[in-house]
């Protein structure tokens, strides 16, 4: 307990010097960050923005955000194909998982990539949310190939972003905003993105994974250093200019009014033009979840729900979501490389076959889905 007390006490006042760099001007001597939207931009936002309804997106060719975007294995026609199977549901949005890696190696070249990719989703009426930063799963990321599926194992090749080297380097991790304000920069007032997720849940150790005592791959001081990153990738992005709103998503613990929010769940809040969430549980604790978050008067976006084995299904947790207009992004699109498919315990339990119910995921490769029933549903919601 004084090892937990004396880390909040510590963190509380990069909370508050967070906050305040975000609105100083820089040290280049560039204008300050525009501050965050007030509620009443946010929905004004929301108003003329059609109901956002899809899915997380990576092509079933890639195992991770690398093999999709690095210029070797980024597979536009998978994108292509995949894509059209989401406009036959009625998705008009994708949440993608960018990194910084292939930005480092060739900045125009990634830029081109990822035009080219919205120009496909365009083409399928789909427009992108955009993932800048994500705490989850493998801490080492490496350029260059990328190592082949484990058999049964749900995301044994994502890579988090940035890595653990880069978060204990300085000098690496001011490089990053040259990553953000390219990225953001270029896009920041293209129609087709419809969000930026600044960075996806900043304060997961992946306690059931990389983090288990047995690999103990995690920096032991994660969160330290990730709690500056998450307040200027904020900042920077707002300095690059982005006109379409800002967000990260919480995503445990308690949101409600009252509650005593550790220090990064407080920044994600504090920060967020729009609140994101996510939820992988049924109908009831999906409602109490939303109204925990109805006190910030804001926009809701859940950019993560949808575990079958869970409760999260499209037949009870879509309808709820259309009906509070809370845009909707589940997990898991084509089944291929990410395995995800699996559940969350095969990192503790061993699967040598398909799952006769499927974690996430919605088609096979081929464009067959696990269950047409589901399509239906998808489509009576949609109108697709």
């Amino acid at each position: 307990m004084a090892e937990i007390l004396c880390r909040v006490i510590w963190l509380a006042p990069l909370v508050m010097l967070g906050m305040l760099a975000a609105r100083a001007p820089a040290a280049d001597g560039a204008s300050p960050a525009p501050e965050r939207w007030t509620p009443e931009r946010a929905r004004q936002w929301a108003d003329k923005t059609p109901w956002l309804v899809g899915s997380n997106f990576i092509p079933s060719t890639a195992i991770n955000e690398l093999e999709m975007w690095q210029a070797d294995t980024f597979d536009l026609a998978a994108i292509d194909r995949e894509l059209g199977w989401a406009q036959q549901l009625g998705f008009n949005s994708v949440r993608v998982f960018l990194h910084n890696i292939p930005w480092d190696e060739d900045s125009a070249g990634f830029l081109d990539r990822i035009d080219k990719f919205l120009a496909v989703a365009q083409k399928h009426r789909i427009g992108a949310v955009f993932v800048l930063f994500d705490s989850c799963w493998d801490p080492h990321p490496r350029p260059g190939k990328q190592r082949e599926p484990k058999l049964g194992l749900h995301n044994s090749g994502w890579v988090q972003c940035p890595g653990a080297d880069v978060l204990h380097d300085p000098a690496a991790t001011a490089k990053l905003e040259g990553y953000v304000k390219g990225v953001v920069g270029r896009f920041k007032d293209d129609p087709r993105v419809n969000l930026w997720d600044v960075y996806n849940e900043p304060d997961n150790t992946n306690d059931s994974s990389y983090g288990r005592d047995n690999l103990k791959q995690e920096p032991a001081d994660k969160l330290e250093l990730t709690l500056p990153l998450l307040l200027n990738a904020f900042a920077w992005a707002r300095q690059a200019g982005a006109t379409q709103p800002l967000t990260s998503a919480v995503w445990h613990d308690d949101w409600s009014e009252g509650a005593k929010l550790k220090p990064i769940p407080r920044a994600q809040l504090d920060n967020s033009d729009v609140i994101s969430f996510h939820v992988y549980a049924d109908l009831p604790a999906t409602h109490e979840r939303v109204e925990s978050l109805r006190h910030y008067h804001r926009p809701l976006v859940c950019t993560e729900y949808m575990a079958r084995p869970t409760g999260s299904t499209f037949a009870s947790i879509l309808p709820y979501l259309r009906q509070e207009r809370v845009a909707a992004y589940n997990w898991g699109f084509v089944a291929g490389k990410t395995n995800t498919i699996y559940p969350w315990d095969s990192w503790q339990k061993t699967y040598t076959a398909e799952p006769k119910i499927w974690f996430h995921d919605i088609f096979r490769p081929d464009g067959t889905p696990f269950d047409p029933r589901e399509m239906e549903t998808i489509k009576g919601i949609t109108g697709g």
